[in-house]
């Protein structure tokens, strides 16, 4: 029996349709010598510490630290264990395995782990999917892959996934203790990503808070030549200005405007034309497209993930979305036209927009020397039926089929004049440009247009300049301004600081060895780290922006730094790259990763953790301290004692107030509320 083990149902369904197959059996699809069966996602979980000895058990303890398992277990998930079961099964019966997962890391982990941990000994070929259309599908399955090609991605899988074992339970149990001892019972979360990641938010809110605005002054004259007017700024020399070349010296400032308003003339030192031809933004990476999401609509990382996903095992619009690649292979040149076929027959609406595209033009995106395990998201080769895409989706997908079409546009090319001027003895400069040809750039509305390059330069026009020519000062405006605080993080902008990791080192040598790429986490995994933080408290929203909490900031301010840097989790990823590429093997980067743990074990030993014990009212059933506990349902104050005492002071809501109103009378019968507590506030027992 040929097996085809897909990571989720819907997976399996669109290929069962293709391979011809549709006689639904418990947990698979078959016919004839064929069965298709999935995963729910991960069926199998690294096992607990405590499997590993009692002594890793509750209540935690520091002196035991670290766990470091000599053999690596897997243990079942309880609520997918059925179709755990059905797949052990089929295993058993099959005589050759088709890896159907997501063509990534994380898929080829959730097919091997299984069949690893079913002892599955047979044939195996690895079909590689970009998309679940139809077209896409059929092409897959004539261009199967042998098995061994993808191994070495479970080899990275299986070390991100014992690194971030290694980490995690080691040191939250490690800190949470140690918290505990400070009189705080939160969870004190620690992560091989997360971690690094937060101390990005928390540095800059640091920044910002430490920040103090400091003056500068800009000068600007009003020239005019020809019946045109415009400006031009004066270029302070340096012992006048700050390391960014502004200029902080009032006086000078004023000067030079005095200087400007006497002036009759300047004359032009140098002109310098060039024509600057600008080619298309790339098709989109993830991580841009959640950039550029967030920045348009203020979407969220994972939010843009989920719509991404959908569109493409949904909709079956575009392909498959977890990619850090913003490039498309030449082979694919082939299919622009059935892609652009399918997009005016999805949306007639685009007609005009297709009219105008030269299917001939070879645009930067086709560079096969850029692609890496998956190219760029772009739309498929099948028609779909946009109608039923909902507004945000429809938003995602336009985003992703301008960037698409805007390939077979040509360049953008401007004018741009750099001029420079004697004004009083001082220098200034200004720059004009004109449009020559908007190429791919009238695509885009005038937003979208400016997002894509980047382009804040002036766009003024001016009158035609020569070397010693002299143009009519008319007048001088000098302006006060105050340097800025650097702004919060928004998703986005954190989604590119995690990106470019390498960007964030400041030690040379480990810079130096950073790859350019070098990044915190995955395409795939970026924005659930994120969700995390925000789900166990070190991050809150504010508006678009993203603020760290104070558990943040004692966190981070008692972590060492190899654990808080970005370089040195990038690193990792990188590391992790070489396994995957077959550069590298599990078993050492494994070595270094519990050497690196019993290292920052030892670390923690020898550092304080000084964390803020928040306590609020004393509990109504023991008298003893609450701390403040933040839900869902609403904040409250808890016993600090829980789980031994459940009482709680909290603004519940009316139901859950009527529902623990029965538990308070019965747990703390014959004890009064103390007269500290606040009249408005809901005296209950915390639910067991």
């Amino acid at each position: 029996m040929e097996l085809y083990l897909c990571e989720k149902p819907s997976q399996a369904k669109d290929i069962a349709r293709v391979l011809g197959v549709s006689q639904r059996g418990q947990g698979c699809i078959t016919g004839g010598n064929i069965t298709v069966t999935w995963a729910v996602g991960h069926l199998l979980e690294t096992a607990s510490p405590e499997t590993y000895g009692e002594q890793f058990g509750r209540p935690w303890r520091t002196e035991v630290l670290p766990v470091i398992p000599d053999r690596w277990q897997m243990t079942v998930k309880k609520d997918t264990a059925d179709q755990f079961g059905v797949i052990r099964k089929l295993l058993k019966q099959a005589s050759e395995v088709v890896i159907a997962t997501d063509a990534d890391r994380e898929g080829e982990v959730i097919a091997r782990e299984l069949m690893e941990y079913c002892h599955y000994s047979g044939a195996v070929r690895r079909l590689w999917l970009s998309a679940l259309d139809e077209a896409s599908i059929k092409k897959a399955l004539n261009e199967m892959l042998p098995g061994e090609k993808t191994e070495k991605l479970y080899q990275a899988g299986i070390g991100r996934a014992r690194a971030d074992w290694l980490i995690g339970m080691n040191l939250t149990r490690f800190y949470t203790v140690k918290a505990g001892e400070a009189g705080v019972s939160e969870v004190y979360s620690v992560g091989r990503v997360q971690t690094p990641t937060l101390a990005i938010v928390v540095n800059r809110d640091h920044e910002i808070a430490g920040f103090t605005p400091q003056p500068w002054w800009k000068v600007r004259a009003q020239l005019e030549k020809d019946g045109i007017a415009f400006e031009a700024e004066w270029v302070a020399a340096g012992q006048y200005c700050d390391s960014e070349n502004r200029c902080v010296n009032q006086q000078v400032a004023q000067a030079v405007g005095q200087l400007c308003q006497k002036a009759e003339s300047g004359s032009v030192i140098s002109v310098e034309k060039k024509r600057d031809k600008i080619p298309a933004p790339l098709c989109f990476s993830l991580g841009d497209l959640q950039e550029a999401c967030n920045r348009k609509w203020g979407f969220g990382a994972n939010e843009v993930l989920s719509i991404a996903q959908s569109l493409y095992e949904k909709h079956k619009a575009t392909t498959y979305p977890r990619t850090d690649c913003g490039y498309l292979p030449l082979s694919m040149r082939a299919e622009a036209s059935d892609v652009l076929d399918a997009i005016q027959r999805s949306d007639p609406t685009i007609s005009a927009e297709i009219a105008q595209l030269d299917s001939a033009f070879n645009s930067r995106v086709w560079n096969d020397k850029k692609i890496t395990a998956h190219h760029a998201i772009i739309p498929t080769r099948q028609p779909f039926e946009i109608a039923k895409l909902n507004a945000k989706e429809l938003k995602v997908y336009s985003l992703i089929r301008l960037h698409y079409l805007a390939q077979f546009m040509p360049l953008q090319e401007t004018d741009v004049t750099d001029a420079t001027f004697n004004i009083g003895n001082q220098l200034f400069r200004t720059r004009g440009r004109v449009m020559i040809h908007a190429g791919w750039k009238s695509l885009f509305n005038a937003e979208q247009s400016e997002e894509a390059d980047g382009d804040k330069e002036s766009s003024a026009q001016l009158p035609a300049l020569e070397q010693g020519a002299a143009s009519t000062v008319t007048g001088a405006v000098v302006k006060d301004n105050m340097t800025k605080a650097p702004p919060h993080h928004t998703e986005g902008t954190l989604i590119a600081a995690m990106k470019n990791a390498a960007s964030l080192v400041t030690d040379p040598q480990l810079r130096k060895v950073l790859r350019e790429n070098a990044g915190l986490g995955t395409e795939a995994t970026r924005s659930g780290v994120l969700e995390t933080l925000f789900k166990r408290g070190f991050l809150e929203r504010k508006g678009k922006f993203i603020l760290s909490t104070q558990m943040a900031h004692e966190l981070i301010a008692a972590l060492p730094e190899t654990l808080t840097s970005p370089g040195m989790t990038a690193l990792w990823e990188q590391a992790l790259d070489d396994i995957a590429q077959g550069k590298s093997e599990l078993g050492d980067f494994m070595q270094k990763q519990s050497q690196w743990t019993r290292h920052l074990i030892e670390k923690g030993r020898a550092t304080a953790f000084n964390v803020t014990a928040l306590t609020g009212p004393v509990c109504p059933i023991c008298g003893g301290p609450t701390r403040l506990c933040k839900k869902k349902q609403g904040n409250f104050w808890g016993c600090m004692k829980y789980p031994d005492c459940k009482g709680i002071i909290g603004e519940a809501n009316r139901k859950n107030r009527r529902q623990a109103a029965g538990k308070t009378r019965g747990a703390g019968r014959g004890r009064k509320a103390p007269a500290s507590a606040p009249a408005s506030l809901n005296l209950t027992s915390r639910k067991g």
